[in-house]
């Protein structure tokens, strides 16, 4: 009878674990990477905000995240923007662009004369006491924006039009955190 023998290759061992260490090394790495990439991704090209007002119910409640894609400055009426108004970022649907002329007459928004009538805005649009002047045009690299729920908004019938140095970018998600 033929006795087999098993010898052992120490240096297998040593292979395997440096084998291992590539492996982790390899892992950190990708993950890293990973990290990298969505880090530049939401630093140039998307943001994400959460909004803490009212400006914007029902389409975006107090303490929804909104993410908003920054590079693109074309607006036309009916966006959303982005934007920061004293120190605070917040939120406003686009209702005129550079050129236009708003007009805020009895419980009537008139963009460029013509009576504006939205399905999904459930509020009159009314001038604030100590607001703008109406009427005005919108300047060039300019919006006007107005919130949703037009009585309680912070919006451009205060401040006036919003230049599109102080807009941060388009709404192009909104991520409800309560009420679902």
């Amino acid at each position: 009878m033929k006795k087999e023998t098993n010898i052992a290759n120490p240096n297998n061992n040593i292979v395997q674990e440096t084998s291992l260490a590539q492996d982790i090394v390899q892992l950190l790495l990708k993950i890293a990477f990973i990290i990298l990439v969505v880090f530049l991704i939401f630093t140039f090209l998307y943001g994400i905000v959460r909004v803490n007002d009212v400006s914007m119910k029902p389409a975006i409640k107090d303490g929804d995240m909104v993410l908003y894609y920054r590079l693109d400055k074309r607006f036309i009426s009916g966006d959303v923007a982005v934007f920061e108004d004293d120190g605070r970022t917040t939120c406003g649907r686009v209702v005129a662009v550079a050129g236009d002329t708003v007009d805020i007459t009895k419980n009537a928004l008139k963009i460029n004369g013509a009576e504006q009538i939205s399905q999904d805005i459930y509020f009159n649009t009314t001038r604030f006491k100590n607001g703008v002047d109406f009427p005005i045009t919108v300047g060039e690299g300019q919006i006007f924006v107005l919130g949703d729920n037009r009585p309680q908004a912070s919006d451009s019938r205060i401040y006036g039009c919003i230049d599109t140095t102080n807009i941060r970018g388009k709404v192009i998600a909104v991520i409800r955190s309560r009420g679902i």
